[in-house]
C-alpha cells in the first residue's frame, strides 16, 4: 500500500511539474506561443554578418516577428550569391496594418508590398554589431523581386546608404586611381621645376612692375581727370535743363497744334455748317449741269430753233451774195431796175428755151 501511494504521489508531482513548465513557457512567450504566424522570405545581397536567428523584424519600431532561418543560394541570372532570410510575422500585428479589418494577414501583407514595403538591415547596437530587419514603406526605391520557390510571400529588399557606399568602394580600381594620382603628381612636379614656370614668374614680376608704374601715372592724372569730369557733369546738367525747357516748348506747341487740329476736325465734320453748305452747292451745280444737258440735247427746242435760225441766215447770205453779184454786173440796177440778162461781155443773152411767153 505504501509503494502504491508513493508511485501515485510521484506521478502527481511529475504532472504538476510539466504543467508548471508549460505554463512558464507560455507566459515567457507573452501568450504568443500558439499564435498564428505568417512566414515571409527576404533575399539580401552582400554580407549580413551580425544578423542572427531570432533577430527582431520591426515596422517603424514595432516588433512584428523574428528571423527563423538564414540560407545561401546561387543566382544564375546575376551570377552571384543571395542570402534568403525567412521570418515569422505575427498575424495579429499584421492585420493591424490592413486598410480593412476584414482582410486577412496574408492579404494585408501583400497590399503593403504593393504599396512599397521593403526590408533593410539596420544596426541594433554599435557595440555588439548585431543587426535587425527594418520594414518600412519606401515607394521611391525600386527593389527587384528574386522569386520564391517555396511559395512564401516575398518582401523585396533594398540596400542601405552604407551598403551602397561600400558597393561603390568595392567597384573602385584603387590601383588605377593611385597610378593616376602618381602621374598627376609627376606632371605637377615637372611643371614646378621646369623653365616654363620660372619664365612665367619672371614675366609676372615684370607685369607687376608695369602695373605699379601705370598705377602711379593714373594717380597723378586722376585729379585733373576728376575736375574735368566734374565740369563735364555740370555742363551736362545745364544742357539737360535746356533740353527740358525745349521739351516743354515743344509740348506747348504740340498742344496748340492739337487744338488747331481739333478745330479743323470740327469744321470738316459731317454735321458742320461748312460741309452742309458745300454739299448744298454741289447739289445745285449738279442740278444746273442736268438742266444744261437737257437744254443742249439734239431733240431740245433750243437746238431746233438754232438750226432754223442758221438756215434763215444761210438763205439771207445767199440772197445778199446774189445781190452783190447783180450790182457788180449792173451798178445802176438799184436806180433803173434789173436789165435783161447779159453774158460776161455785156451782150444780151437769149431767153431760155421753154420759158414762159
Amino acid at each position: 500500500m505504501k509503494r502504491r501511494a508513493s508511485a501515485t504521489t510521484i506521478g502527481i508531482f511529475v504532472v504538476a511539474g510539466i504543467t508548471l513548465l508549460l505554463t512558464g513557457i507560455i507566459l515567457a512567450g507573452g501568450g504568443r506561443l500558439f499564435a498564428h504566424k505568417e512566414r515571409v522570405v527576404m533575399h539580401f545581397g552582400g554580407s549580413i554578418y551580425g544578423l542572427q536567428l531570432g533577430a527582431p523584424v520591426v515596422f517603424r519600431g514595432v516588433r512584428l516577428g523574428s528571423v527563423s532561418s538564414i540560407g545561401l543560394l546561387y543566382d544564375k541570372a546575376s551570377d552571384d550569391y543571395t542570402i534568403p532570410v525567412v521570418a515569422e510575422l505575427e498575424a495579429a500585428s499584421i492585420r493591424g496594418l490592413a486598410e480593412s479589418k476584414s482582410d486577412s494577414s496574408a492579404t494585408a501583407l501583400a497590399a503593403l508590398v504593393e504599396r512599397g514595403l521593403t526590408a533593410q538591415l539596420s544596426m541594433q547596437s554599435l557595440l555588439t554589431g548585431q543587426l535587425y530587419v527594418d520594414l518600412d514603406l519606401r515607394p521611391q526605391k525600386a527593389p527587384v523581386p528574386r522569386g520564391n520557390p517555396d511559395e512564401m510571400l516575398e518582401i523585396p529588399t533594398t540596400a542601405t546608404a552604407i551598403q551602397n557606399l561600400k558597393n561603390q568602394f568595392d567597384g573602385l580600381d584603387f590601383r588605377r586611381l593611385f597610378d593616376d594620382v602618381s602621374a598627376i603628381a609627376a606632371s605637377a612636379r615637372a611643371v614646378v621645376s621646369g623653365p616654363q614656370l620660372k619664365k612665367a614668374m619672371d614675366d609676372l614680376a615684370v607685369i607687376t612692375d608695369h602695373l605699379r608704374t601705370l598705377t602711379g601715372r593714373m594717380d597723378a592724372r586722376f585729379d585733373p581727370l576728376a575736375d574735368a569730369a566734374t565740369k563735364t557733369l555740370g555742363d551736362t546738367r545745364d544742357a539737360a535743363a535746356r533740353v527740358g525747357k525745349a521739351a516743354d516748348d515743344v509740348s506747348g506747341t504740340a498742344r496748340r497744334f492739337s487744338g488747331t487740329a481739333d478745330n479743323v476736325n470740327a469744321l470738316v465734320a459731317p454735321d458742320s455748317a461748312l460741309v452742309q453748305k458745300v454739299q448744298r452747292t454741289m447739289d445745285e451745280l449738279a442740278q444746273m449741269a442736268g438742266s444744261l444737258q437737257r437744254q443742249t440735247g439734239e431733240d431740245s427746242a433750243l437746238v431746233q430753233n438754232a438750226n432754223q435760225a442758221l438756215q434763215d441766215v444761210s438763205r439771207a447770205a445767199r440772197a445778199l451774195r446774189e445781190l452783190a453779184d447783180l450790182l457788180e454786173r449792173q451798178p445802176s440796177a438799184l436806180i433803173r431796175g434789173r436789165s435783161p440778162a447779159t453774158d460776161d461781155n455785156g451782150a444780151p443773152t437769149a431767153p431760155a428755151q421753154g420759158g414762159s411767153r
